[in-house]
């Protein structure tokens, strides 16, 4: 697996920043209020974060050996996952949140901070999200056994197989 990249991140901010942009101009077209994210959610943002770290710590001491067990791939690779869909949609709702204070700063006429606190929460709390998701696939990173193979599968220990040996 991959670990996710500053590009993902960006294309999933850009996406959010633009779709949040475009939803609040539209509703103010057809004489709607804008968009305004609940409290709730950069609560649940930062309790997805703190869920990811939680789970991610045990694979962390396992694989540094402070653990008495060893480590099972499979959970260190599901955990990871989880880690790298919670930063590209940490990464994603902050640019959302972010489009939509830009929507509201363009406007002749600026709104309190109070109106838009849930709304600078939210891109906060997307950033963190996105923090606690590379740091959790940064914990559930498996170092690389002695006993695996090289890249391009060829065994150290034996010669290479397009090369004689050199005596006669």
């Amino acid at each position: 697996m991959k670990r996710t990249g500053s590009l993902a991140l960006l294309i999933a901010a850009v996406i959010g920043l633009v779709a949040g942009f475009l939803i609040d101009h539209a509703l103010t077209v057809v004489g709607r209020a804008t968009f305004t994210p609940a409290w709730t959610l950069p609560v649940l943002l930062i309790v997805l974060g703190a869920f990811d770290l939680a789970l991610a710590w045990p694979i962390r001491q396992a694989t540094t050996g402070k653990a008495t067990s060893a480590v099972n791939p499979f959970r260190a690779l599901r955990v990871a996952m989880l880690a790298k869909a919670s930063s590209i949609v940490g990464a994603g709702l902050a640019g959302f949140a972010l489009g939509l204070l830009a929507f509201l700063l363009t406007r002749p006429v600026v709104p309190s901070v109070g109106s838009m606190a849930p709304t600078i929460a939210t891109v906060v709390a997307g950033a963190v999200l996105v923090a606690a998701g590379l740091i959790a696939e940064f914990l559930c990173t498996i170092r690389k056994d002695d006993d695996d193979e090289q890249p391009g599968g060829v065994d150290p220990g034996l010669p290479d197989p397009g090369v004689t040996p050199s005596h006669h």
